[in-house]
């Protein structure tokens, strides 16, 4: 038995029908994506996969792009969850889950690198958890803040990586979260 978790979070088709949704990025997150989903399936982790859904729009349930993504392949996730809110831990069975089966590691992955993937890191890690947050596995888009200043993707990614490394996750590749945790060697 696994005390590991993979969260994909976030990965469907309702970013696509997005204006800045960027087909130039999505190749590599898909790519990276698969590899860390195919590397938890091989592992026996455990494997959660969280939808957004909003009351009207192109993330309402009846918009049908409340669906996961047409290229990952993830046929039999042990847990699908639809969230409502930015953190997948509220309003969800997710902490319910993982303490039940006895998980004691997330591993982060998905659609939006400083929204919804963020905010599950900080929560699950102020809830207990060992969290990695796998940044090459996370996709985002371009944003304009108040002041005008348009953030490219790595300019949001570094920023996320910097306030969550060492203080709410650690932040790692594909590589190092399968891996499996660092461990402190005894002295």
């Amino acid at each position: 038995m696994t005390d590991t978790a993979l969260l994909v979070i976030d990965a469907q088709e309702s970013f696509r029908q997005r204006p800045s949704w960027q087909e130039i990025d999505s190749p590599t997150y898909l790519k990276n994506q698969q590899a860390l989903i195919d590397g938890a399936v091989a592992r026996g982790w455990k494997i959660v996969r969280v939808l957004h859904a909003e009351p009207e729009g192109l993330f309402s349930l009846a918009s049908g792009f409340v669906t996961p993504i047409s290229d990952l392949r993830l046929e039999k996730p042990d847990l699908d969850i639809v969230k409502w809110r930015h953190s997948a831990f509220v309003g969800t069975q997710l902490e319910v889950f993982l303490i039940e089966n006895g998980i004691r590691r997330l591993v982060i992955s998905g659609i939006r690198t400083e929204q919804c993937c963020e905010t599950t890191t900080r929560h699950g890690s102020d809830l207990g958890w060992q969290v990695d947050y796998v940044t090459e596995a996370t996709h985002t888009m371009p944003l304009t803040d108040a002041t005008g200043k348009t953030w490219t993707v790595d300019d949001i990614k570094a920023r996320t990586a910097a306030v969550l490394d060492g203080r709410f996750a650690r932040v790692c590749t594909i590589a190092e979260a399968l891996d499996g945790p660092t461990r402190i060697a005894a002295e």
